[in-house]
C-alpha cells in the first residue's frame, strides 16, 4: 500500500515547514546525485551518523544532519511522499515552529535508537524515515479516523482504497516492528539494509512528544472544520 493523499480537509494553515523540509531533502539528494561516486561516498560518511563515532561522543551533530541524507531516489521519494501526505495536518495543529522542533527531535531520537542498538557499527545511518515515523505517530494520535487514499497493487491490477489512519499507519508500524526484530544481528547499510529500529524509535518518540507539541485549540478547530466538510459532502 502506498499513501497518496488524505481527506483530512480541516487544515487551516499553509504547511510551509513541511514543504521546506521536502525541498531541502530533494535538493540535497540532487546534489549527491551529481557528485562522482567516490565524492558521494565521502559525503555520506562525513554527514551520516556513524554509530561507533556517536557512541564515543564524537560527531554527535550527525544525528541531525543524517536525517537530510538519502541513499537513492526511491529512498528520498518514498520518505517525502509520506511527509507530503501526513505532515501538513500535523504541522497545522502544532504550529510551524513547534512542528519543526518536533520533527528534528523525533529524527534525532530515531537515529539515537539505531545507534544504541549497534554501537560498534561503522556504517553511516542516513534518511528522514525516523523523523517521518514521528510525524506518522502524531497523525494517528490526532486523527485516527482520518481517511488515507492509498494505492493498492493486486498483481497486475492497481486500485485505490480509503483506509482509516489507524489501519494504514498501524499496519505500517507493525510491519516495521516485525521486520526490525527479524533483522536483529543484520548490519544496516545505507545502500542496502533498512534501519527499522530508527523507524520504531522515531514512532515511539512521536507518540510521547505529540502531547507536548500539539495545540488543543488547533486540534479542535481542525476537527470541527473536517466534520463540517464531511457533513456538507453527505448532503450533496
Amino acid at each position: 500500500m502506498i499513501p497518496i493523499s488524505d481527506d483530512n480537509r480541516g487544515r487551516r494553515s499553509t504547511p510551509y515547514v513541511s514543504w521546506t523540509i521536502i525541498a531541502i531533502n530533494l535538493l540535497i539528494y540532487a546534489g549527491q546525485f551529481l557528485l562522482p561516486d567516490r565524492d558521494n561516498f565521502e559525503f555520506i560518511y562525513r554527514w551520516g551518523a556513524i554509530p561507533l563515532d556517536v557512541s564515543e561522543g564524537h560527531r554527535v551533530f550527525t544525528l541531525v544532519t543524517c536525517i537530510f541524507l538519502h541513499g537513492s531516489w526511491l529512498h528520498v521519494g518514498g520518505n517525502m511522499l509520506f511527509l507530503w501526505v501526513f505532515g501538513d495536518n500535523v504541522e497545522d495543529v502544532m504550529g510551524h515552529v513547534h512542528y519543526l522542533v518536533f520533527y528534528l527531535v523525533t529524527g534525532v531520537a530515531a537515529s539515537a535508537a539505531q545507534v544504541w542498538l549497534d554501537t560498534s557499527s561503522q556504517i553511516p545511518l542516513v534518511g528522514a524515515s525516523g523523523a517521518i515515523s514521528g510525524v506518522l505517530a502524531a497523525y494517528i494520535v490526532l486523527f485516527p479516523r482520518g481517511r488515507i487514499i492509498s494505492l493498492v497493487f493486486l498483481g497486475v491490477f492497481v486500485t485505490t482504497l480509503f483506509l482509516p489512519a489507524w489501519i494504514m499507519i498501524g499496519y505500517w508500524i507493525a510491519l516495521q516492528a516485525l521486520q526490525g526484530f527479524l533483522s536483529l544481528g543484520v548490519r544496516t547499510a545505507q545502500t542496502g539494509g533498512v534501519a527499522y529500529f530508527a523507524h520504531i524509535g522515531g514512532f515511539i518518540a512521536g507518540l510521547v512528544l505529540v502531547w507536548f507539541f500539539a495545540d488543543r485549540d488547533r486540534i479542535s478547530t481542525q476537527r470541527a472544520a473536517r466534520q463540517g466538510y464531511l457533513e456538507t459532502r453527505r448532503h450533496r
